[in-house]
């Protein structure tokens, strides 16, 4: 009930300051009628030009999402890409590398043993 109240005094108190203003305005009814007729097609092109501005941004969220997205999956098969060709240089030297620790390894052990004879000895 307070709210329609509120409502009411609200739309009231607007419709009895209009028409004091109106009463109380230095200018004819043309003028006045063609003031608000130039505000109302001004509010009009600027609801306009905000509703094609949000418009165009968001066609270029979206293009700028498309584009993002091909970015991203092209920057993906690349990175793939560059992480297989790098395993295949690798994957021979570490097979190598291997090898050589393994001998290294054993020449260890030969040392080791000679060692051990010759301290027996």
């Amino acid at each position: 009930m307070n709210g329609k109240s509120l409502l009411l005094g609200i739309l009231a108190g607007g419709v009895v300051s209009a028409a004091v203003t109106l009463l109380s305005t230095p200018v004819s009814g043309k003028e006045l009628r063609n003031d608000a007729k130039e505000k109302g097609e001004k509010v009009v092109e600027s609801v306009n030009k905000l509703k094609s501005d949000g418009f165009n941004l968001k066609e270029q969220i979206a293009q700028t999402s498309k584009e993002g997205a091909a970015l991203i999956k092209d920057l993906s098969v690349d990175v793939k890409e560059s992480i297989e060709t790098w395993k295949k240089t690798v994957e021979p030297h570490q097979r190598n590398i291997q090898k050589y620790l393994s001998q290294i390894e054993q020449s260890l052990k030969e040392l080791e043993e000679k060692t051990n004879n010759n301290q027996q000895q």
